[in-house]
């Protein structure tokens, strides 16, 4: 039985419509599982929220959830932040460094603006989602990890794959579960 008003009440959502019902038994039924979980709609409508609400209905909840504006990260050290670097990989790299999905173990990790990730850096993340491994920037160490993967865009990512500039694997990966955020 899914508990609408416990999920609504752990992130603080609002409103009472049939689309917010809908979402919030959507929510209640991943929330339990591992299934990768897309997140879509228009800036501003509340994706972190339903990220947050996944997580705080799952049974992860005790651990971390890593939040990551792929937006605001140059595409120059964007893999060097979702899975670390190795000490001396790259001019000024003077420690080693643990990326978000190793901090994440155990976790979630809410990628949002999944759309904006350079086309290198999403085939590395197809590994992450399918072989829960990744390898640190310069490093030749593979890294287990076990992480709850939520993305989220405003973005038409069909459309984006048809251009070239998403990949279709990814993209079918992360929309197992599709949730809009109206």
């Amino acid at each position: 039985m899914i508990d609408i008003d416990k999920i609504r009440r752990s992130a603080g959502i609002i409103g009472e419509s049939d689309q917010i019902y809908e979402m919030l038994t959507l929510i209640g039924q991943v929330a339990n599982t591992d299934i990768s979980v897309l997140i879509t709609g228009e800036s501003g409508s509340g994706k972190e929220v339903v990220a947050k609400a996944i997580h705080k209905n799952s049974r992860r909840k005790f651990e971390k959830m890593i939040i990551v504006n792929c937006a605001a990260i140059p595409s120059g050290v964007i893999e060097s932040e979702l899975f670390g670097h190795k000490k001396g990989s790259f001019t000024g790299a003077i420690e080693g460094r643990v990326g978000y999905f190793q901090a994440a173990h155990k976790g979630t990790i809410f990628l949002d603006e999944i759309g904006e990730l350079p086309i290198e850096t999403q085939a590395k993340l197809l590994r992450v989602i399918e072989q829960g491994e990744f390898m640190r920037v310069g490093d030749t160490n593979i890294i287990k990890t076990d992480v709850r993967i939520i993305a989220a865009t405003n973005r038409e990512l069909s459309k984006e794959v048809k251009e070239g500039s998403f990949r279709q694997d990814l993209y079918f990966r992360l929309k197992t579960i599709n949730i809009n955020v109206l």
